[in-house]
């Protein structure tokens, strides 16, 4: 009798979560006793090998590392490199060893910007990846080709957060599955994914056409339930593309109760070692494909018994290219080499984009935009994505190529100008402070705090919302609130058009028919060799010019 009514529990749970959560998915099928006694014939060891934020770097190139308090760059990456590590270190656990990246994979380089992320398909699959999921940039070539590119991908997809908007014709329903599962090492392992659910602010509102998002605490916890308690999961990992920050906060958050270990992405971050929340740890594995996350999870009784987290290098000296992945690269550039290896101007300085306040590469495109158009302030994004150039030629200059430029600025946007009142810019900066700097880490709005030229600006990171800015500065002299000043930066398709890099109410929009790219190779013909440096653009009262991450309170160092 007890065993029926424990069906019968079961079967009522199921149908409620189910319906509660809107599944249009067919019942998975129960596990087999057979299957895992099968697997558990083998070691007990489930092996993770990691990957996230790769932004389609295919080629071996610079990396930034900071190591005993000093700036140091080695040649790191290289997806046939790559290839070559993640086929080595599969066959120390052959039978048990799944192959996951964490997105952002198709977007970042000119290769993938000139096919929209065609080219990058298989080059995807002949890394032998078992699953993926969708980063906030796999929406850059808008919904239909990220369906089509994910589509024609051999890895299993999920997303348990990213829905089809009212208007489309699968309405309400999700794009991808919600959680996968897999029979592996005696265990059953549920893999539960999140997508960042800001996509439609963070990036251009147009990408994101006919798509919904929604925080993960809007079905995490029904989804944990599901799996341990319906699929009966014995182990149950979190993926999650919503940078460090919130997913330490999710480690925090009752809602994750149940789950064994979140493995995040986004912000680029690399953990040496997990960071251990109130519910569960968190590991995040670096980007461009220098980095591979080795996660081993020790199985005993069809559960987590114990894990160990490595965080591996992708290195050249280490791993010599796969020659046949390393050729189908090459093929795939080739129609784009002469004009990427053009050489567009030199800096004696390396560029680099890893500060969070304020980088040398984006003192460099927004002082471009200031030279050009002679605006009073010239704003760029708090983009994340483009690994640093820092090897020199004979003559000790660093080249900057047209590969380089759309690694730096991969959507060639159009510039656009407005007027705002030093009232707006107040404001502006407190919300731009906010999304980066929020003590609620749900709040945090995933990329790095704005940056700009033609203005200096001083701030308390840990003071509250509204409170942060000591004041601003715009060409030298204090703001005033009620003066007009002259803006551009650069035109977001979808937002309206008297929204300018999220300042709205603009007077006088105006779209100037130029675009970023034209933009830099014209300032680098007029004044190259450039040296950007930190220039004290952005400071802190509280947080060094040179912040490498935005988790503080936690035995954490961005190196």
């Amino acid at each position: 009798m007890k065993n029926n009514n424990e069906g019968a529990r079961r079967s009522f749970l199921k149908k409620s979560i189910l319906s509660g959560l809107g599944l249009a998915v067919t019942p998975l099928a129960k596990a087999e006793e057979g299957l895992v006694a099968e697997s558990a014939k083998s070691n007990n060891t489930v092996t993770f090998l990691i990957t996230s934020d790769i932004h389609a770097q295919v080629n071996t190139h610079d990396e930034f590392f900071f190591e005993n308090g000093k700036n140091v760059f080695k040649k790191r990456g290289g997806l046939a490199v790559l290839k070559t590590m993640l086929d080595t270190l599969k066959k120390q656990n052959p039978e048990n060893t799944i192959v996951y990246d964490g997105g952002d994979f198709f977007h970042g380089h000119a290769l993938a910007t000139a096919t929209e992320g065609e080219a990058l398909i298989p080059i995807f699959n002949s890394l032998g990846y078992d699953l993926m999921l969708p980063g906030n940039w796999e929406v850059v070539y808008k919904k239909k080709k990220m369906m089509y590119d994910l589509g024609h991908v051999n890895a299993a997809k999920i997303c348990a957060n990213m829905w089809h908007s009212a208007e489309e014709e699968f309405k309400g329903e999700l794009v991808y599955p919600p959680f996968w599962i897999k029979y592996i090492a005696g265990a059953k392992v549920g893999v539960l994914g999140y997508t960042d659910h800001l996509v439609p602010k963070r990036q251009s509102p147009a990408y994101s056409k006919g798509l919904k998002f929604e925080h993960p605490e809007f079905n995490l916890a029904r989804y944990v339930k599901y799996l341990k308690e319906v699929e009966n999961c014995g182990i149950i990992l979190l993926v999650a593309h919503i940078g460090l920050a919130q997913q330490v906060g999710l480690a925090n958050n009752p809602a994750v109760e149940g789950v064994d270990l979140i493995i995040g992405a986004d912000t680029h971050e690399r953990l040496r070692k997990p960071i251990e929340g109130k519910y569960c740890p968190v590991v995040e594995c670096g980007s461009f494909g220098s980095f591979v996350g080795k996660l081993d999870l020790v199985v005993e009784n069809q559960k987590l018994k114990k894990f160990k987290y490595q965080l591996l290098e992708v290195d050249p000296t280490k791993y010599k290219p796969n020659l046949g992945l390393q050729k189908m690269i090459d093929q795939a550039i080739l129609p784009l080499k002469i004009d990427l290896e053009k050489v567009i101007g030199y800096s004696k300085t390396p560029l680099m984009r890893y500060y969070v306040m304020e980088t040398p590469m984006d003192n460099f495109i927004t002082d471009a935009i200031k030279w050009k158009l002679k605006p009073d302030i010239a704003l760029s994004n708090g983009f994340r994505f483009c690994q640093p150039l820092s090897t020199p030629n004979a003559d000790g200059l660093i080249p900057i190529t047209r590969e380089f430029l759309s690694n730096m600025l991969p959507v060639n946007s159009e510039t656009k100008s407005g007027i705002v009142t030093g009232r707006q810019i107040m404001e502006w900066a407190e919300k731009e402070l906010q999304n980066a700097f929020a003590t609620d880490p749900s709040k945090r709005f995933g990329g790095w705090f704005v940056r700009y030229s033609g203005m200096e600006m001083n701030f308390t990171t840990k003071n509250a919302f509204g409170k942060r800015v000591n004041w601003i500065k715009v060409g030298g002299k204090s703001l005033e609130l009620e003066r007009e000043y002259t803006t551009v930066a650069c035109e977001r398709e979808g937002d309206p058009m008297d929204t300018l890099c999220r300042i709205e109410h603009v007077k006088n929009p105006q779209k100037l028919n130029i675009t970023l790219h034209a933009i830099i190779e014209e300032y680098l013909m007029a004044n190259s060799p450039i040296a950007p440096k930190l220039e004290k653009r952005a400071t802190a009262t509280d947080e060094p010019d040179t912040l490498l991450t935005q988790l503080r309170g936690y035995d954490y160092e961005f190196m």
